[in-house]
């Protein structure tokens, strides 16, 4: 089977997922009142999201090393399997006594679990398929189509779901997943065996051990960092006990790397000032990206009047230009120093951070030639964080060899998304602060209570719109600090040639 042909059906089922990871932003009403909880209980629903970021996390770890043993496709089509039954359980919540929230969220940690493992495969498989810059136009294609993923999914689910309102609604979104999971992964074992050969000898020569400490050690981080109730607390009631549990799961695995003759990590790639400054850089870009995605929505419902759908609709000029530019960082780092375009990619996202820093509350209405100059600052801003995400990635795997490119996929987007997590919740803290110390105590003087209450409405969007200007003010230098790691530390000529 042709390599582009090979790759494609990889890259649909990672699609499918990553239309998953998003789709309950759109369903979640439906989803939680079918399961027996109410509106004034909607911080209840909490681990629908966790569950399935916490299932992603866990599994990466695991799934990229066992398919350095095993072969891409074989690991693959199990992902896929664990996907599929996740999306079975997700879809008859609610329907018996016994399947209430609890069964829902097992599905959804499910769906996460075969999810995630299909972030590293997917890109591990582009880097066994291609070598030199044909790798970093590939790993563009398929960063591409998983970001493309995560922007349509909230869409999807709302298209499908009234499509399908005769046929189960929301729950058709998610049995929808089994044929398509099942094509996916037949079509993958159907033409080839394996899409790498093994590398290591047997499976017991993995560290089931380590991956496992260390996927449960970030899982449990995400169950103690994901705020539960962001209008009252940064963090999840249960930090204190998830976060000591994650410490010391974190530092047994680190106990394990330190003292084993093959650890889980090879130490020459820890040691590694570009891996280093990669994982970094991740971290800030991964923290930068969730600034957008939480406030531009919020911003426009609380600053600029707009309903959810308007809200969506603003911040979808964002997620637009995240696909556009992944494909089109992989094409320019295929042809010239992938440093040179992580860096230009970055610098032009904190830029943009930067103007929207200066918005006002009549942004919307203000043009540069036929478009609106927020919608050109948003797209600007997800176009260069697109960029980023292939050279950065090739730079990783160019300091490992074939039969660590799992590992190697799945450390990068842990660290992306850990830094997203890491993100979430200093956002919430700093919001939450801000506006209270913004706002004040608000002295009313207006004789009539009609007139109080648009004058508290003022001062509370002029309150929010200083608290975004700063938070994008801070999203800018994180943006600065990760290109100037990349230029510290990432190589001249960051291409995936040095390591076949």
């Amino acid at each position: 089977m042709p390599k582009p042909a090979l790759l494609g059906v990889a890259a649909a089922g990672l699609f499918i997922a990553a239309l998953d990871a998003y789709v309950v932003v759109t369903l979640l009403p439906s989803m939680i009142a079918d399961v027996g909880l109410t509106i004034d209980r909607f911080e209840q629903a909490t681990p629908i999201v966790t569950g399935f970021l916490g299932g992603y996390v866990v599994a990466m770890p695991l799934l990229g090393a066992y398919s350095d043993a095993r072969g891409r496709a074989p690991v693959y089509a199990a992902c896929m399997v664990v996907f599929a039954a996740g999306s079975v359980i997700t879809a008859t919540s609610g329907l018996w006594t016994f399947a209430g929230l609890p069964w829902l969220v097992a599905g959804r940690v499910l769906q996460g679990l075969g999810g995630g493992g299909l972030v590293p495969l997917s890109l591990a498989l582009a880097a066994d398929l291609y070598q030199g810059d044909a790798r970093t136009l590939a790993l563009g294609a398929v960063s591409g189509l998983q970001e493309a993923g995560s922007v349509f999914g909230p869409l999807y689910g709302t298209t499908i779901a009234a499509l399908a309102a005769s046929a189960g609604g929301w729950r058709f979104v998610f049995w929808l997943n089994v044929p398509l999971a099942a094509l996916c992964a037949g079509g993958l074992l159907l033409t080839t065996r394996r899409a790498a050969p093994p590398s290591r000898p047997a499976a017991s020569s993995i560290d089931w051990i380590s991956a496992s400490l260390l996927g449960v050690g970030l899982g449990l981080l995400v169950v103690a960092l994901y705020p539960d109730d962001p209008d009252h607390r940064a963090t999840s009631a249960l930090l204190i006990p998830a976060g000591i549990a994650s410490v010391v799961v974190l530092a047994l695995y680190g106990r394990r790397q330190v003292h084993r003759l093959e650890p889980l990590v090879p130490r020459d790639l820890l040691r590694s000032r570009a891996f280093i400054g990669a994982a970094i850089a991740n971290v800030l870009i991964g923290a930068a990206l969730m600034v957008a995605l939480v406030d531009v929505p919020v911003l426009g419902r609380l600053v600029f009047s707009l309903d959810q759908p308007g809200s969506g609709l603003l911040l979808s000029r964002f997620l637009v230009g995240i696909p556009v530019g992944a494909v089109l960082g992989g094409w320019l780092a295929s042809r010239s120093s992938g440093r040179l375009v992580a860096v230009g990619g970055i610098l032009l996202s904190a830029a943009a951070f930067l103007q929207m820093s200066t918005w006002s509350s009549n942004e919307l209405s203000l043009q540069i030639g036929f478009a609106r100059q927020a919608d050109l600052a948003l797209a600007a801003c997800g176009l260069g964080l697109g960029v980023v995400i292939a050279p950065l990635t090739a730079g990783v795997l160019a300091l490992t060899r074939g039969e660590s490119h799992g590992l190697a996929t799945s450390l990068v987007v842990l660290a992306r998304t850990m830094g997203m997590l890491v993100g979430l919740s200093a956002l919430t803290v700093f919001g939450l602060y801000r506006f209270h110390q913004i706002l004040g105590t608000p002295v009313l003087t207006d004789p009539s209570l009609r007139a109080r209450v648009d004058h508290l409405q003022r001062l509370v969007a002029a309150a929010f719109l200083q608290e975004y200007r700063e938070i994008f003010t801070v999203a800018a230098a994180m943006c600065a600090l990760a290109a100037l790691v990349m230029v510290a530390t990432l190589g001249q000529r960051l291409r995936a040639t040095a390591i076949r």
